[in-house]
């Protein structure tokens, strides 16, 4: 019996390798890797010009604490705020650290501004932001909640999508909304621009700040470096990681000057946050992500694979019945009404069989995030080994 604490839902495929948009077993059965560790492996397994950074680096420094001056940290941090609406940058090793971060700035921001008695965030339903008590607590995911009561006070939680619902939770204690342009775990189901512009309206009539966590659908997943940008918004906070380190746990809480004004020597901190392994990476990454043309290739070959999805859904419509999302973060809808629990875990566990790897999210949605370095032939690779599992699938 494994020492590992049984908190994962892991299949019995040991992965030994990785090599570009392919994952090999100890057995070296070869993976179409179609979940990119849930959204991280932005640029693949092994991309040879993050793991030169990340060699080269590790021959020279590794850690020496955040009390000196390091150039990689005020390169990465520069090269970031400069691709984004943000002005000061801290780096964490996590989503979850960087959202925990969003969330005592936003805290930290009022009680500086004279107005202590404003601590409330308004959340959405189906939301996910983390595993922390103040992730869970924020979030609206039931199973990740369960057991872990009572949970830190301070959210209100409305229907996603829904700008009547989020005016009317507003009291003069409303600190902040907190919102994912495109809910990952929460069944890829994305904010309307029509949402995310009323948030920042209603946030700039009340004074609240608008935090956007991009964690999962950040870094290029939609097309642009993020989401909120396609709405044409401006947020004052924003949560990012997963594709930000290709693997390398890195994180970032990025925030407008405004906000930052709030932040002094001594009001937070990281041990590890900003070492110089993970800025080697950061910057290594963005070395790709910023270069031309990189993300009109995302919304290139995410139209194509939208597209390939919905030519299966509708093949498949005793099986299925949409698919959601936009760029690289998408989800195909399992039918509901078999009397089979957890239908899409299951459906995730014979595409593995065949092949093809995935991952299940809320709402019976098989979540469908390939590296974005895909090509049309990976694409093509993909879908017939969709057509050739679904075909073979009876639900008794």
């Amino acid at each position: 019996m494994s020492a590992v604490l049984p908190v994962y839902r892991r299949s019995d495929i040991a992965i030994s390798r990785g090599e570009g948009v392919y994952l090999f077993s100890e057995d070296n059965d070869c993976y179409l890797d179609f979940a990119a560790g849930i959204a991280v492996n932005s640029l693949g397994h092994c991309h040879p010009h993050v793991v030169a950074a990340l060699k080269s680096q590790a021959d020279k420094l590794w850690h020496c604490s955040n009390m000196y001056q390091l150039d990689q940290l005020d390169q990465f941090a520069q090269r970031l705020t400069d691709a984004c609406f943000a002005d000061k940058v801290f780096f964490t090793n996590s989503g979850a650290e960087a959202v925990e971060c969003g969330l005592k700035i936003l805290r930290k921001y009022h009680d500086f501004n004279k107005n202590p008695e404003r601590y409330r965030v308004i959340t959405m339903e189906g939301g996910f932001h983390g595993r922390s008590f103040a992730c869970i607590s924020a979030g609206g995911n039931e199973v990740a909640r369960d057991g872990y009561g009572p949970l830190l006070d301070g959210f209100d939680r409305v229907e996603f999508n829904n700008l009547a619902a989020v005016e009317s939770a507003v009291t003069p204690e409303t600190a902040a909304i907190l919102v994912e342009p495109v809910q990952g775990e929460g069944g890829i189901r994305e904010a309307t621009p029509e949402f995310l512009q009323g948030l920042r309206k209603i946030a700039d009539r009340y004074g609240l700040l608008l935090f956007i966590d991009e964690v999962q659908c950040g870094m290029g997943r939609t097309g642009s470096l993020f989401a909120y940008e396609q709405a044409g918004i401006t947020p004052d906070i924003v949560s990012s990681a997963k594709g930000i380190g290709n693997g390398f746990p890195l994180g970032a809480c990025l925030m407008t000057q405004k906000v930052a004004n709030c932040m002094s020597t001594g009001t937070h901190g990281s041990t590890y946050g900003s070492n110089p392994l993970a800025m080697a990476v950061g910057n290594a990454v963005l070395d790709i992500m910023l270069a031309g043309g990189f993300f009109q290739h995302v919304a290139k070959t995410g139209a194509l694979l939208k597209k390939e999805l919905e030519k299966i859904v509708h093949e498949f419509p005793s099986l299925f019945s949409e698919v959601r999302g936009r760029g690289l973060i998408l989800g195909v809808k399992v039918r509901q009404g078999y009397g089979i629990e957890n239908a899409n875990h299951i459906l995730v566990g014979k595409l593995r069989e065949e092949g093809l790897l995935t991952s299940a999210a809320q709402d019976n949605m098989i979540r469908i995030t390939p590296p974005l370095i895909i090509g049309q032939e990976h694409i093509l690779e993909a879908t017939a080994i969709m057509r050739k599992t679904f075909s073979d699938i009876k639900w008794n």
